[in-house]
């Protein structure tokens, strides 16, 4: 008998056998391990040593704004959050049994540590069964401007509720932007919720608050600057400015006369008109593009419109990213100018001033008024400012990207500049109720009311940037702020008031810049772009 034979075939046997139990733990362990912890029904996952502690997130500036803390009772750890206003932006995670949300799900492979710097030390962790450890996320959000965003939303309107002008509502968005950057600064939805009420009380098994969020028809849990599309009104006029002055369609100074400036006009074979936004003050014809844009002239811009050609105008809004995937963070609502993917001379007419089948984000308003205030650059918009280790070690750093060839000229975007100022000074900005030509920081628009039928209030638009010189136009505004609320009626006399109150305390106590120079108050008469009391 061979001995040495059977003790060299026992040991190869007990080789295999090492491998194979080896080989089973890599599998349990490293590859299948993942699958079992992330099951429903597997209850380790709620255990404080298998659980995650999740990444921390922060503003710009490093203020804490969400964190994991033990709680006894609970699964795992449970969330807490310093910025309410935020909740639907940041999102809620309650723990691994149920769904996330917004921020909250978009990055949770990095903070559950699944992804980025700490996989690796995360993989030692679940071998020796201690929790693992996520990133941490920096927002481009300045909570200073957030705060300031949040209070002046609720700012009483100077002429009250009038129910012609303005109604009552609590529902509606606010975003501002660094438009040479594409950082969003603060990105406010309403209404909102109590994101600490709904963790705490459905991870300890209580759904009330959950299901009264859920079924409340004003939708807090909708994060509407990017999840809800409005007719836009006549803010999307300033999409279609720039479309005609870009494509040569027409210049500042082209002249209509009253037959085309009032109406009715026969586009296609659909009527427009006639207009009474000039009526009451407009004693002299023609008018040029420039009046017809701060007095917001439907039937100038549908002729607009339509002179610029199907096929042109919707290329324009391709370039804006309109109709289709909008590059961000987040997911984002696709914004439409089509039914069906089909466009008519007749519905293009409506289109071109707001109304037709126009449907647009909160977002993409932001967007196209970005891209008038950086010189017809548009870059890409972004929520997410860099992830770090628990070390702090940058592991992902966003810079500054404009997004795609640069969408209309520099001319054109100087010229939209311009017949903003005319809007916000001489035009739909100019009343008492407004406040627009009122602010010292040179606040330029558009106004947008977006009549939906039905003796329903219209959507009240505003999109805006500052601070802004007519005497310097080659400076930048440094800021947009875009905003709109639900059912409130005139855009301007609904959003006016407090957007020139968020400019001036965002400037004033947050940026401290510096006024820009006085408007000359004969501006308006000596550029014709008023004709009563010059």
């Amino acid at each position: 008998m061979d001995i040495s034979s059977s003790i060299r075939k026992l040991s190869l046997l007990f080789m295999a056998l090492f491998m194979a139990l080896s080989g089973g733990i890599v599998y349990w362990q490293v590859v299948a391990g993942p699958q079992v912890a992330a099951n429903p029904h597997n209850g380790r996952r709620c255990l404080n040593n298998v659980a995650p502690v999740r990444g921390r997130i922060f503003d710009r500036n490093g203020v804490l704004l969400a964190e994991s803390k033990p709680a006894p009772g609970v699964c795992g750890y449970l969330r807490h959050y310093t910025e309410p206003s935020l909740a639907g932006l940041i999102g809620y995670y309650i723990s691994p049994l149920y769904p996330a949300t917004g921020i909250e799900n978009a990055f949770d492979d990095y903070l559950s540590g699944r992804r980025g710097a700490t996989q690796i030390d995360n993989t030692l962790n679940q071998l020796l069964h201690r929790p693992p450890v996520g990133d941490d996320l920096y927002l481009t959000i300045d909570v200073r401007i957030q705060r300031i965003v949040d209070q002046h939303f609720d700012d009483p309107l100077p002429a009250g509720i009038d129910n012609v002008n303005t109604f009552a509502t609590q529902n509606g968005s606010v975003v501002v932007t660094n438009p040479h950057t594409g950082e969003i600064l603060a990105m406010l939805s309403r209404p909102g919720y109590d994101p600490n009420k709904l963790v705490s009380t459905v991870a300890a098994g209580k759904l009330d608050y959950y299901n009264q969020l859920a079924s409340d028809k004003n939708q807090p849990l909708l994060e509407r600057p990017l999840q809800a599309a409005y007719v836009p009104g006549s803010t999307y006029k300033a999409m279609t400015l720039l479309a005609a002055l870009d494509s040569h369609t027409t210049t500042l100074d082209q002249q209509f006369d009253q037959f085309h400036a009032k109406g009715p006009i026969k586009l296609g074979e659909h009527m427009v008109g006639p207009d009474h936004n000039l009526d009451g003050y407009t004693v002299r014809f023609p008018v040029n593009t420039e009046y017809g844009f701060a007095h917001s002239d439907n039937v100038i811009f549908a002729q607009l419109g339509v002179n610029t050609g199907v096929d042109t105008w919707l290329e324009y809004n391709k370039r804006f990213y309109v109709g289709q995937k909008l590059p961000f963070d987040l997911p984002v609502q696709t914004s439409t100018v089509t039914k069906d993917g089909q466009l008519d001379v007749n519905t293009l007419a409506d289109n071109s001033f707001g109304q037709g089948v126009d449907l647009i984000t909160p977002l993409q308003m932001s967007l196209i008024q970005n891209i008038i205030a950086n010189n017809g650059q548009l870059m890409q918009p972004t929520i997410i400012s860099k992830i770090t280790d628990q070390n702090k070690t940058p592991e992902m750093v966003t810079k500054p990207q404009p997004l795609g060839s640069q969408q209309v000229s520099n001319q054109a975007a100087t010229d939209a500049r311009r017949a903003m100022y005319g809007v916000a000074h001489c035009g739909s900005g100019l009343p008492a109720r407004v406040t627009l030509a009122a602010s010292p920081w040179g606040i330029i628009g558009k106004t947008g009311t977006g009549e939906i039928g039905g003796g329903q209030p219209a959507q009240a638009w505003l999109i805006t940037a500052a601070p802004y010189s007519v005497t310097q136009p080659d400076q930048l505004p440094a800021l947009t702020i875009v905003a709109m609320k639900e059912h409130g009626g005139d855009g301007g006399a609904s959003t006016g008031p407090m957007i020139s109150a968020m400019y001036n305390d965002i400037f004033t106590n947050v940026m401290k810049l510096q006024q820009p120079e006085p408007i000359n108050p004969r501006y308006c008469c000596s550029e014709q772009l008023l004709q009563l009391g010059c």
